[in-house]
């Protein structure tokens, strides 16, 4: 194997570019949020709530777009059988931004919230946000776990190795992707989310300057046929606008509101929704993003359609095409080394692997400021300093960054873990955060009846990519077979094409509201003693606060709950009088979880 050493020397300029924007910016807002009252905590969680337009467009967008948004909309372009037609990730994305700005941004920004937890606490108490936070845990931890594993991984093969390998176990691999979470750590230890979204602005760029640099280059390779037809006629495989069989229909309805609606409650969103100067500020940034998706993915649909129309036989890469060798999944690294030249591919790939580190930082930062907050704080040590928890939340930094590191490294089913869990915050925290914010009314006992039923109908459909079989077989389920090109082997699944999924969401918010109005009626009607309301949710001595004031949206509801801590109002100082929230300084002002805690 020969090591390229262009390709060394421009990935590791792209990593100490990333290192050293992380810190400048770090070192550049160590005392932002001190003179309007911030803890040094909630600055970290969320940046002194002063995050201006630029920056602001540019961590919003790189929400969702990363690593895995690219090499996945590439990916999906280039699969015969799938094509443009399946690859959901730039509309459904954008959509879920444009759905967040509209109905979630504003009620969270606008009662200063500091995690996407503490309406779930405020509302059902610890110990519900306790449960809430293991699926929020999840998602987050496995996304930094796969974009470590499988993306940096194919990325760094490409740029260090002369052909594309499927299997790499070699010191000198692991050895970068322990590298490149440690860079990400490391700055995201010492600037929290300033960093991360400096850092985002330099990620962004990189993908979009990388990639648009590689493709004229690789549109114009002999071996490239004319996109256009191939487009709609077969040449070396399918067309790559692909398109959706009748019997997919559900399917692809039920993974498309997986990304719409299961994209929102995330604390990465939240945690960019939260730094805004107002809620409308935030509903602003969330439109933004959701332009800057669509037009980052347009590069990325271009090489996948490069790659499906491209002879492999005329290139280095082989005879074989990736989709017979099981690498479609590396289809955009492979175009850019393939059918760019050298100093092009190289300063592609060293910028998208640049990027993927970067993905990184912010599912860490996101799980530790959930876990300090929600967990550690409100849950366990309600008296705890700020600068305990500070070092609590650096700790946590540097133990989730080291587990996901780790999943990456020794995990062979990282994926199919993500792709479980991401499900799991899409029928358990959505239905829940539509409960919390829009239903007056519901109460812990629907919260825990909600989180069970989503559970459950959801595990029971199985996940091929973690060979979990089903129990529970929806309508419309078939038997597929998938088969392994380079082994020979036939691995057999159960398909379910009914939308489980949004079904299971579905189910899970009403039993949400069922069982909170039931547990409601019938410990006030008498029919249920009052010293069985063990959860303390209908007649304790918070009862009033809790069912009756339960809309979060609402100008003149407050709620009560003693073991909330208060939350903080503050507008940036310099957007102030550019976007003015009106809700705060007024009506909402009087309502927010401070206020109310002032006048106890």
């Amino acid at each position: 194997m020969t090591i390229h050493v262009e390709g060394l020397v421009a990935i590791v300029l792209f990593y100490v570019l990333i290192l050293f924007v992380g810190i400048w910016a770090a070192w550049k807002n160590k005392n932002s949020g001190v003179g309007e009252g911030i803890d040094r905590s909630e600055s970290i969680m969320v940046g002194g709530r002063d995050i201006g337009l630029f920056v602001g467009g540019f961590t919003m967008t790189a929400t969702w777009v990363g690593g895995g948004y690219i090499n996945g909309t590439a990916e999906y372009v280039y699969l015969p059988g799938f094509g443009l037609a399946w690859a959901q990730a730039p509309f459904g994305y954008a959509l879920s931004l444009v759905v967040g700005g509209l109905f979630f941004a504003k009620p969270m920004r606008s009662r200063g919230y500091v995690t996407m937890l503490d309406p779930f606490q405020q509302l059902y108490g610890k110990r519900m946000g306790g449960l809430l936070f293991i699926p929020a845990l999840m998602g987050e931890i496995f996304w930094s776990a796969a974009i470590l594993s499988a993306l940096v991984t194919q990325i760094l093969v490409n740029i260090f190795f002369s052909s594309s390998l499927c299997v790499i176990v070699d010191i000198n691999i692991n050895m970068s992707v322990v590298i490149s979470a440690l860079i990400a750590i490391f700055y995201t230890l010492v600037g929290g989310l300033y960093s991360v979204a400096y850092t985002d602005v330099v990620q962004l760029f990189c993908i979009f300057l990388g990639l648009w640099i590689s493709v004229p280059f690789a549109l114009s390779n002999p071996a490239v046929s004319d996109i256009g037809v191939t487009a709609k006629k077969t040449i070396y495989q399918s067309p790559w606008l692909g398109k959706i069989e009748p019997e997919d229909n559900w399917l692809w309805a039920d993974n498309f509101f997986l990304l719409m609606l299961g994209g929102i409650p995330w604390q990465v969103y939240f945690q960019r929704v939260l730094s805004a100067s107002s809620a409308t500020y935030a509903q602003v940034l969330s439109f933004l993003a959701a332009f800057g998706c669509l037009v980052m993915a347009v590069p990325s649909v271009l090489i996948g359609a490069i790659g499906a129309s491209t002879d492999w036989n005329q290139t280095t890469y082989g005879s074989l095409p990736p989709k017979d060798k099981d690498e479609s999944d590396m289809i955009l690294p492979i175009v850019l080394q393939h059918l760019c030249p050298p100093y092009i591919s190289f300063f592609g790939l060293g910028a998208v692997s640049a990027a993927v580190m970067s993905s990184a930082d912010s599912s860490i930062l996101s799980a530790s400021s959930m876990f300090a907050r929600n967990i550690y704080q409100l849950a366990f040590r309600q008296s705890a300093s700020d600068r305990e928890i500070v070092w609590v939340m650096r700790l946590t930094i540097f133990v989730f960054g080291a587990l996901a590191t780790a999943m990456a490294l020794l995990t062979g089913s990282v994926y199919g873990l993500w792709y479980l869990s991401s499900d799991l915050v899409y029928v358990i925290i959505f239905p829940q955060l539509l409960s919390v914010l829009f239903v007056k009314g519901t109460n812990t006992y629907g919260s825990v009846a909600g989180y069970i039923f989503g559970l459950l109908l959801r595990i029971g459909g199985g996940e091929p990519y973690l060979k979990l079989p089903p129990f529970i077989y929806y309508p419309g389920w078939v038997t597929q077979e998938k088969v392994h090109h380079l082994t020979g082997d036939v691995e057999h699944f159960v398909q379910q094409r009914f939308p489980f999924k949004s079904v299971s969401m579905v189910a899970s918010f009403l039993a949400n509201v069922f069982f909170s109005y039931l547990t409601k009626y019938l410990f006030e009607s008498g029919m249920l003693s009052h010293k069985y309301d063990f959860l303390d949710a209908v007649v304790s001595k918070h009862s009033k606060e809790i069912m009756d004031k339960a809309t979060l949206v609402s100008n003149h509801d407050n709620i009560i709950l003693s073991e909330m801590a208060p939350v903080r109002q503050v507008l940036g100082a310099s957007l102030a009088g550019t976007f003015t929230n009106t809700e705060v300084l007024s009506d909402d002002g009087a309502s927010s979880p401070e206020a109310f805690h002032n006048e106890d």
